[in-house]
């Protein structure tokens, strides 16, 4: 293998051996703290435009399926690792992850002191980072795209419909998780994904009983444009924001975000639900959150916080049935503790049936 290099925009750089596709790339560095369930994370469209650096020492050792990924073309732009395996063993292995890696034209980097760099990220803040066969001069910086609209890059640009013989909701892709997509289908909901900007008339001609608001990765107030759709869209359909789902109904609805210094991303973070006062540990991938500060308790509750800082991690509308959540009920990879919420989300909206709700 050959040697290459992580140079970091605050000039820390970090040495190891170049994986995956040969070529340099450009992206955030960010962490990811889950012992397990590389391959969906890799292929989750919420990466887009990062690079992650696995917390766990090991990676590969269960090689990759045909089974498992969230897309299917991964979109994050690169991989820092501390331990590669190259001799995966798991009955559904069909390739290395290395492999994995090269087929999606994604470059990496193995051998990495990842606990250094995970300290250095903690204490720097999430920051910009060049993978190389080079050190980089800091003008390098310079001749990268800085903020490209990645949920262009990542949503369908075509409608598709799953049949089935449940409740019909509308499945808006701002980069959703193929998990989500199963989990509907497996609670017999019939599924319309949609392009991120579909407006509310499109959405009313499809006659959903329900809409869900997926992931997604960037900065949400990149579809500050779309915000009115999405209210209207909230007040006549019972609606699931789900991570960036979550973010866009708060802002729709007049909230505001920011952005934490290094993120929550990992299988294992602690969330507590505030009316029952039980821990949950949830699966989660998000940079930004909802400012404590600027939610109308007229308009919204909060339904859960996180147990580490404290942030908001779910709200629900005090007059429409809108329920959002900042982490993964979904999970894949993680605990299935709130997987609940979308057996609660069908439910609620097959009770109601061809009830609809109006603007007031």
């Amino acid at each position: 293998m050959k040697q290459g290099y992580l140079t970091l925009e605050t000039g820390e750089i970090f040495e190891g051996v170049l994986i995956g596709a040969s070529k340099d790339s450009f992206g955030e560095v960010v962490f990811n703290t889950s012992m397990t369930g590389y391959q969906e994370i890799i292929t989750d469209p919420s990466y887009a435009g990062q690079i992650i650096t696995f917390c766990y020492p090991i990676i590969g050792n269960y090689g990759v399926n045909s089974l498992d990924d969230e897309s299917i073309n991964p979109a994050l732009s690169g991989v820092i690792i501390g331990d590669l395996c190259e001799t995966p063993s798991h009955y559904q292995s069909m390739q290395r992850f290395s492999e994995k890696l090269t087929q999606a034209g994604v470059s990496g980097l193995a051998e990495v002191d990842t606990r250094m760099l995970v300290k250095t990220i903690r204490s720097r803040g999430t920051v910009k980072g060049i993978i190389s066969a080079e050190t980089i001069e800091q003008t390098a910086f310079d001749s990268f795209e800085e903020n490209p609209f990645w949920v262009n890059k990542v949503s369908t640009n075509k409608i598709t419909n799953y049949k089935n013989n449940g409740p019909h909701v509308v499945l808006m892709d701002f980069g959703y998780k193929k998990s989500i997509l199963t989990a509907l289908l497996a609670e017999n909901c019939s599924v319309t994904v949609v392009p991120y900007n579909t407006p509310f008339e499109k959405v009313k001609a499809l006659a959903p009983d329900g809409v869900l608001l997926s992931n997604g990765p960037s900065d949400p107030m990149e579809l500050k444009q779309w915000f009115p759709e999405i209210k209207r869209i909230t007040q006549h359909y019972p609606t699931l924001g789900i991570c960036l789902g979550h973010q866009l109904i708060a802002l729709a609805y007049g909230a505001k975000t920011t952005k934490l210094a290094y993120g929550h991303r990992g299988g294992n973070h602690p969330v507590k639900e505030l009316m029952t006062g039980k821990v949950k540990i949830t699966a989660q991938n998000h940079g930004y959150v909802v400012v404590d500060e600027s939610i109308d308790t007229n308009v919204f509750k909060i339904t859960y916080r996180n147990v580490n800082d404290h942030s908001i991690e779910g709200l629900k509308h005090v007059k429409y049935p809108i329920q959002t959540v900042q982490f993964h009920p979904e999970a894949h990879p993680g605990p299935s503790d709130t997987a609940h919420i979308l057996t609660e989300f069908v439910s609620q909206i097959t009770s109601m049936g061809e009830t609809r709700y109006a603007i007031t």
